[in-house]
């Protein structure tokens, strides 16, 4: 999949900073619509050291935030949102297929579904290899 926004260009776009900016590339971005983003787990990321040390699965809820990062960048993409804040405001219908594993590769795709002033909606799609890893819709609210 081709790189559109390296690390250093999503930086410029959501305030996320490592340890905690947790997508590596934008794959595909329409603007405050859609965006497709990847994250490549690695036996070194920060959450392995702990979860669990001899059984690495990366934590449901970091992949709803990769999730959320990804769907920031298409919302903090707008012009009017620019230098703005994304925070959650919601998390629904949240579904863990799969464990995420170091080596893997997590799809991690987010459509804008209804933005209303300051908040917005986003329904999120992490795959491996085609397979969903999770799914839940995502409340933003912009600050």
């Amino acid at each position: 999949m081709a790189v559109l926004l390296d690390k250093e260009q999503i930086k410029e776009i959501i305030p996320h900073r490592d340890p905690f900016l947790l997508i590596d590339e934008v794959n595909e971005l329409e603007v405050g619509k859609r965006v497709v983003a990847t994250k490549y787990i690695k036996e070194d990321d920060f959450w392995f050291k702990g979860h669990f040390p001899q059984y690495p699965v990366t934590p449901g809820v970091l992949m709803v935030e990769m999730l959320a990062q990804a769907g920031a960048v298409a919302l903090l993409s707008l012009p009017e949102n620019k230098g703005k804040l994304g925070l959650f405001g919601g998390i629904n219908n949240c579904k863990f297929r799969q464990q995420v594993v170091p080596g893997d590769t997590l799809t991690l795709e987010v459509e804008i579904i209804k933005v209303r002033g300051p908040l917005g909606v986003g329904k999120g799609i992490a795959t491996v290899n085609g397979k969903k890893a999770v799914s839940c819709e995502i409340t933003f609210a912009i600050k």
